[in-house]
């Protein structure tokens, strides 16, 4: 095992932004041994204080159709990782891939050298050799890990972790299971990449049409004229789709029909974990109300619901406790509802759940381009609108000075063809139900409605207030913060040890983002003092803005980007600094 040095200058100098068969354990607590024997076996799981993990080439099979993965132990997923809160544990990991790779602990609090990002906490891992991350496991609650390296993750490097808590746990279950959801494609992720920067709507098969128009489904003929004037499309609300993604819940499709058993008025937890590349799902229980008791790992009081939307590296823990002798089916449905998974929750194995009929895709509205809530359909023209200026620099408001790219707006943001608008009017969506589900007739979470269980530790004011614009060139496939993509003149975004900082996130682009920040919780601001949600990855609404009161108390180095894999590949990643406020000059 080669020694590897973590001198930041030579980490940088080599920085490379980036991220079948599953094996059964005789050892498996009870909550992971149910499964559909032949075709959805459980996931593998590991434990103790010296766990060994190996990166490899795997086969997956979906559909009767092999093709090649990236995985651990031989399984896409890897095996779930199960740790006790307070214990240390040592990661010995082997690279056999002929490429570098790495794994990053997603939400867990460490030193910044065991992150696993390359070129920002650590040089990676080289084909061939070994590393070996240590660190104490200071939380619990439900987490994951996935390769930092290239675009692995999207190709089945990814795995959960379970951390048990050290003192009796508030939650009350008699069974859980693990629920990793994915998207899969056997198109490589790289390919992939380079036809949505040849035609960035290249996988979006929903367009409207006319016969949308003349059923009454799709936008009026004025309002298309309108959105065709601003080169925006209404159904551009996921880069990839169903039209290429297989989606997966623990390896599986609908067909495998991965099942986990309960007994009915069994208290069941799931551990729910969206461990995609690319996909937003909205999850429901037909039939079955799901309680949430945690969010990222941290509890939150309990709340009832019908349907959440979980953003890409979120997760979710809920209750759910079925009464009669029949399956449910957990359905995750992609958010611009071009595909869905079905898994199955039965009393006994062998037993199916109904997969629904996926329900009419969404439209994107003014509002999602940060214009409030404008109404476009009283006319073929917003009132002021600069013709002259149409296309990237169009005017878009009720207000003849003020354009889509108005300086005034954000003057932090470097504007150029990376950045084609920025929102005139981005309002606090938190208390919005998320795309898609603003009108089905049930319960849906939204963030406002998570309060923390336990008081927020730190009830200091902010002592300064930062504001971070998501920004893009959606057409081009150009993804940043504040108008810069990632590179190597990119300047970090610094923070002094234990200082109290509000962040403003300001979508200015027409798709939702998870922005995760690594090595760090923070409390979401919802309306909800003293009981803010702690997370680690929030989702952030198009047109909308999200604020989160940060104590950056990890001293390092520490990746902070979207987590849709292809955006960060493009540009929306920054590194933030956090050092002693006499090492921050």
């Amino acid at each position: 095992m080669r020694t590897i040095s973590l001198d930041r200058r030579g980490l940088m100098r080599s920085a490379a932004l980036g991220g079948g068969l599953l094996t059964l354990s005789a050892a498996l607590p009870t909550w992971a041994r149910s499964g559909t024997a032949g075709l959805a076996a459980p996931m593998a799981t590991v434990s103790g204080n010296d766990i060994q993990l190996t990166i490899g080439h795997v086969t997956i099979d979906l559909g009767g159709r092999q093709g090649h993965a990236v995985g651990i132990n031989g399984t896409v997923p890897g095996p779930v990782i199960r740790l006790r809160e307070n214990q240390t544990v040592r990661l010995t990991v082997t690279n056999t891939l002929d490429e570098e790779s790495s794994i990053h602990w997603h939400g867990l609090l460490l030193p910044f050298q065991m992150d696993g990002v390359p070129g920002v906490s650590f040089p990676g891992i080289k084909p061939g050799e070994t590393f070996v991350y240590e660190f104490p496991v200071r939380q619990s609650g439900t987490y994951w890990y996935h390769s930092h390296s290239g675009m692995q993750e999207a190709m089945g490097m990814y795995g959960a972790i379970v951390i048990d808590p050290a003192t009796p746990d508030p939650v009350a279950y008699d069974r859980e299971h693990v629920l990793l959801l994915a998207d899969w494609s056997f198109l490589h992720p790289h390919t992939i990449l380079r036809k949505l920067k040849a035609q960035a709507g290249y996988f979006n098969m929903q367009r409207q049409t006319l016969a949308g128009l003349l059923a009454g489904k799709d936008q009026s003929g004025a309002e298309r004229r309108m959105w065709a004037q601003m080169r925006m499309d209404p159904t551009d609300i996921s880069d990839v789709t169903g039209s290429t993604f297989h989606y997966l819940v623990n390896g599986h499709d609908t067909a495998a029909n991965w099942t986990g058993v309960f007994a009915p008025g069994e208290r069941v937890r799931l551990r729910i974990i969206n461990a995609s590349a690319m996909t937003n799902f909205n999850v429901r229980m037909p039939g079955l109300p799901m309680t949430v008791v945690a969010a990222d790992g941290q509890n939150v009081q309990s709340i009832e619901t019908d349907e959440f939307q979980i953003g890409i590296a979120e997760t979710y823990d809920v209750i759910v406790t079925p009464t009669a002798d029949q399956a449910y089916g957990l359905i995750a449905e992609a958010i611009d509802r071009s595909g869905q998974v079905r898994a199955t929750l039965a009393p006994r194995v062998g037993l199916v759940a109904p997969v629904p009929e996926i329900r009419e895709r969404p439209l994107l509205t003014m509002k999602d381009m940060g214009m409030g809530s404008m109404d476009m359909s009283g006319g073929s023209e917003m009132p002021g609108m600069d013709h002259s200026a149409m296309g990237h620099d169009m005017a878009a408001t009720d207000h003849g000075s003020m354009k889509m790219r108005d300086p005034s707006v954000a003057p932090q943001v470097k504007l150029g063809p990376g950045v084609a608008t920025l929102s005139p009017m981005p309002v606090d969506r938190t208390g919005e139900r998320p795309t898609g589900l603003e009108d089905v007739g049930h319960r849906v979470l939204t963030y406002r409605d998570l309060k923390s269980l336990a008081p927020n530790p730190d009830t200091r004011t902010p002592a300064r207030e930062i504001d971070i614009h998501l920004t893009a060139n959606m057409e081009r496939f150009m993804w940043s913060f504040d108008g810069e993509q990632f590179g190597t003149g990119t300047e970090p975004i610094p923070f002094r040890h234990m200082e109290r900082v509000r962040v403003n996130l300001i979508n200015d682009t027409m798709m939702p983002h998870p922005i995760h920040l690594h090595g760090h919780f923070f409390e979401v601001v919802t309306g909800n003092p003293g009981h803010h949600p702690v997370k680690h990855t929030v989702n952030v609404l198009p047109g909308g803005k999200v604020s989160f009161d940060l104590t950056a108390d990890a001293l390092g180095d520490w990746a902070f980007h979207c987590h849709m894999l292809l955006h960060m590949m493009a540009g929306m990643f920054r590194v933030v600094t956090v050092r002693h406020e006499e090492d921050a000059a």
